[in-house]
């Protein structure tokens, strides 16, 4: 009985195993799971950045400069002023200055500043090519420190720089300047016109008006050159500097082209331009001068205006009946002729000191023309006309 419980549990033991043990060597692996697929991820395009507004100006405006040099550079041109001085042993010794010039016409002529051709005994042009040519002197304006020259040989001239307006200038407006600084020919220079209207002394000792002021660097090398707006139009014509090193402080002068366009027509005709003259010596008065004169015993009814002096001798002043000083005054180290008329404006505009008078002269009006002095006389205030004659070379 016992022996068959064992066969039982025995049969029940090996069904058990076959039940468990896989009928083929295959069953034992499991076969491998399919792989699911996995999703491709979706690029997105980046999208291109918009420039801003302020990023696209600038782009634009620095445009702007490189075409004003791309199709006016080639105009300027770098003059050398070569002279001589003497050793002690009195052997010629040549010295060499050098400025800046503008083409201005095809016939070679060029614009520069007085004082880059003062005193030259031999002048140079030398074209953006290299090329150096012999020029000489055709005229000159010591009071607007303007003069032209003309190459003697006629190669094949860059085109002449045009020129444009002053009337419609703006301060805070884009401007360029090109010149040879230091004798680095073509170099560009940018900055904005800084003021209008300046007024700086002349190489004649006298006043240039409408001077444009700007802050585009311009060194000593600079004078004679141009000052151009952003189409590439002559506005001006570098001509002095505010520096105590003599290098660019950010403080230029250019003569506007107004007084360009007045002036050297008549030095490419005549070799000098025709100033307005009026003819009489005057004394700026202040208060403290109309004071002064009171005291002496004139009668003085304005603080502001001119004191004339004394007309000279055939002058428009004096044809037209001003009158001068008929007594005399001393004043410090002076002596000065008192009792003249007080002149106090021009066609109707104020004049308070000899710099205004000069400058009216200068730019309002031409050799021939007629103005309307104002002036105070024995307690009158009196208009007279005075007919302009050229001022004496």
């Amino acid at each position: 009985m016992r022996h068959n419980r064992w066969i039982l549990l025995l049969a029940a033991a090996i069904i058990l195993l076959a039940c468990a043990v896989p009928s083929s060597l295959s069953e034992l692996i499991a076969p491998a799971p399919t792989p699911t697929a996995v999703p491709t991820p979706t690029v997105m395009p980046v999208p291109m950045e918009t420039p801003s507004p302020a990023t696209a100006s600038l782009a634009l405006l620095e445009q702007e400069i490189i075409q004003v040099y791309e199709n006016v550079g080639m105009g300027v041109v770098n003059i050398t002023n070569r002279s001589y001085a003497y050793d002690f042993f009195f052997r010629p010794t040549p010295q060499e200055g050098f400025g800046s010039g503008i083409v201005y016409d095809e016939q070679g002529h060029i614009i520069t500043n007085y004082h880059v051709i003062e005193g030259a005994s031999e002048l140079f042009v030398t074209l953006a090519d290299e090329t150096t040519i012999p020029a000489r002197v055709v005229g000159t304006d010591a009071s607007n420190d303007l003069a032209v020259i003309q190459v003697e040989a006629l190669p094949e001239l860059p085109a002449p720089i045009p020129m444009g307006e002053s009337e419609n200038l703006r301060v805070g407006q884009f401007v360029v300047a090109i010149g040879n600084p230091f004798g680095f020919d073509q170099t560009l220079t940018v900055g904005v016109i800084s003021a209008l209207g300046r007024v700086i002394e002349s190489p004649d000792e006298r006043f240039i008006g409408e001077i444009i002021q700007t802050d585009a660097a311009v060194n000593p090398g600079n004078s004679g050159g141009p000052l151009l707006d952003l189409s590439g139009q002559v506005i001006g014509v570098n001509t002095a500097i505010f520096s105590p090193s003599r290098a660019s402080a950010g403080i230029g002068f250019a003569v506007p082209v107004s007084t360009v366009r007045r002036v050297v027509p008549e030095l490419i005709a005549h070799g000098y331009y025709p100033h307005p003259w009026l003819g009489a010596s005057t004394w700026s008065l202040t208060p403290e001068r109309a004071q002064i004169l009171q005291e002496a015993g004139m009668d003085v009814p304005v603080p502001e205006g001119i004191l004339l002096v004394q007309t000279a001798p055939g002058s428009p002043a004096e044809r037209a009946g001003l009158r001068g000083g008929r007594q005399q005054v001393r004043m410090g180290r002076v002596i000065l002729p008192i009792g003249g008329d007080i002149l106090t404006a021009v066609d109707g505009e104020p004049i308070a000191s000899d710099r205004d008078l000069t400058l009216h002269l200068e730019t309002q009006t031409r050799v021939g023309e007629t103005i309307q002095v104002t002036i105070w006389r024995d307690g009158l205030e009196l208009e007279i006309p005075v007919v302009l004659t050229e001022r004496p070379h």
